[in-house]
């Protein structure tokens, strides 16, 4: 019997864990920290052998393949002595992709990755198909996989879950944009990270789709530059394309296997152009997989959006507040602030993962009235923008930000939470950061 060592004993971990017993392997999970209650009980009922709060370096180097969590980087001393000793280390997405033919829909991408993942989703749902999402979002692909429960996937992929795969090749592969970050986890090397996104087409053949942002500078140089077998479907709000999506006055034009598409933007729930983008590549995987035109224009106009990604959390004294901590980069906080219409109070900052913030200048020149730091060290914040705006007040939590926000904000101003930042500093992660600013708004009335 083939022995299965599991790093981590979160969501991808237990479900890798359960799709590995069922397929005949003797399964361990070894987490470095204590492994919450929830997916121990899973553990327990399903008896499968565990250790939290420490490795054992003998059991675990008795593996015949090991499943290691995205957060574990690569470069941690015990992933090295398992890679010296050859034993195969791989990612959840790569070991339930071998037990598994349903059609897959691989997202990636610095900012943008949810909100395709979910819209296409919600496309495909809408067309009766028996599909399911997963990847960084939903419940464990593995465990979806076990439970053999859909035709199609669509799978939120970060550059860490491409990090572990061997032969993953998504049916169709999404690329929405490419920008610095995670670079601590890259040797602050661009070029490795933009290779890592590339990972999702790598095994891909002719028969498979790669839809990419044609706009987008990295990704244009890396496919001036490399080889992808993948019939290659480009989407721009720049250029007129002869084949993929384009914008055309307020008009989507999807050309697309000598088929035409045709959608007015005004009919998208998602505002700002960075959701046009999401909304035809997701469009175009969708017409990929078949679905009919009218399916996917009435999903586009009835998706509410992704949870913590400019979200609106409601109206107080006149003064809208908006919640976009899963803006964790530069690049995603670019994008909300293009969106605001309003004199904003900004609510920025967070563990700063060597961020440069000078591409924010003309934005917060143009839109920002104050800015609130939310972070434990925000001197970088407070150097780059205090010769731009007048107001700068630091804060040690959710709530003092929202009351200094709402001190400082007047009637019809809008109030974002875009932090550029990771969240560890202050918070658990960008979800309990997003709750914890949405808690604090209702306090307010």
């Amino acid at each position: 019997m083939e022995r299965l060592v599991i790093l981590g004993g979160g969501e991808s971990g237990v479900g890798t864990a359960l799709l590995g017993k069922q397929k005949g392997y003797d399964v361990f999970v070894s987490d470095q920290s204590a492994i919450k209650t929830k997916y121990k009980a899973v553990l327990v009922e399903n008896e499968i052998a565990f250790e939290e709060n420490g490795h054992s370096e003998e059991k675990i180097m008795s593996a015949n393949l090991v499943m290691k969590s995205p957060g574990i980087p690569d470069s941690a001393p015990l992933v090295q002595a398992l890679l010296t000793k050859g034993i195969s280390v791989i990612s959840e997405i790569e070991f339930a992709a071998r037990y598994t033919k349903a059609s897959i829909v691989g997202v990636t991408g610095s900012n943008g990755k949810t909100t395709t993942t979910l819209l296409c989703h919600h496309i495909l749902k809408a067309a009766n198909l028996s599909v399911g999402a997963a990847g960084n979002i939903g419940d464990s692909f593995a465990q979806q996989v076990a439970e053999n429960k859909y035709d199609v996937y669509v799978l939120e992929l970060s550059s860490f879950q491409l990090d572990g795969i061997v032969k993953f090749a998504p049916h169709i592969a999404i690329i929405t944009n490419i920008s610095p970050d995670h670079l601590d986890r890259y040797d602050y090397d661009y070029k490795k990270y933009i290779a890592s996104k590339f990972r999702i087409t790598e095994n891909q053949t002719e028969e498979d789709y790669l839809i990419y942002d044609a706009d987008d500078i990295a990704i244009k140089e890396w496919l001036e530059n490399n080889k992808t077998k993948a019939k290659r479907v480009p989407f721009s709000l720049e250029q007129k394309l002869e084949n993929g999506a384009f914008l055309n006055g307020d008009t989507i034009e999807i050309h697309l296997n000598t088929e035409e598409f045709k959608m007015s933007t005004t009919n998208l729930t998602l505002k700002g152009k960075h959701n046009i983008k999401n909304a035809m590549a997701s469009a175009m995987a969708a017409q990929l997989l078949k679905v009919r035109k009218q399916t996917i224009k009435e999903s586009m106009s009835s998706f509410e959006g992704a949870e913590h990604r400019l979200e609106t959390v409601q109206k107080v004294r006149e003064v809208l507040y908006i919640n976009d901590s899963k803006a964790t980069n530069v690049n995603a906080t670019f994008y909300a602030l293009e969106c605001m219409d309003n004199p904003t109070v900004w609510i920025v900052g967070g563990v700063d993962k060597g961020n440069d913030y000078t591409d924010l200048l003309p934005l917060v020149r143009e839109k920002v009235k104050a800015i609130v730091c939310l972070g434990v060290d925000n001197q970088k914040i407070i150097s780059t923008f205090n010769n731009v705006v007048d107001v700068i007040v630091e804060t040690a939590g959710a709530e003092e930000a929202v009351k200094v926000a709402a001190k400082i904000a007047s009637k019809g101003d809008s109030v974002l939470l875009s932090p550029a930042c990771a969240s560890f500093d202050l918070f658990d992660n960008y979800e309990d950061r997003g709750r914890q600013f949405k808690k604090a708004v209702r306090t307010l009335l």
